[in-house]
């Protein structure tokens, strides 16, 4: 099982940058993928960004070259650094281990005012 904490959202304006962190209650070099998904109000959970135990990483189009997911296993982190934020970034954004089975984070709000 796998226990997995969010933090770092808030509201920024347009423009600006946020850095997203989830740390997991176990080494996340044990875990296969872990990533970043959000949901923007009244709209479907979408991917974000995956980052793999070997390092490879995976990018929604909205997002690529904004966004930049990396992984810290020394403190069993993988953050989402958010750069040029824009409204439609406006979401919940929940962090995904994929270990056996999915779990998820509680999720954290990141409001982008424009």
């Amino acid at each position: 099982q796998v226990q997995l904490v969010e933090s770092g959202g808030g509201l920024v304006q347009a423009g600006g940058s946020l850095r997203l962190s989830c740390t997991a209650s176990r080494s996340i070099t044990s875990i296969g993928a872990m990533g970043w998904y959000r949901q923007p109000p009244g709209k479907e959970r979408e991917l974000v960004a995956t980052i793999t135990s070997g390092g490879h990483t995976n990018y929604a189009d909205a997002v690529k070259g904004r966004f930049t997911i990396s992984r810290d296993s020394s403190k069993n982190t993988v953050y989402l650094q958010m750069n040029s934020l824009k409204s439609e970034d406006t979401a919940v954004y929940y962090c995904l281990a994929r270990y056996l089975f999915e779990y998820w984070g509680q999720g954290t709000q990141v409001t982008v005012s424009s």
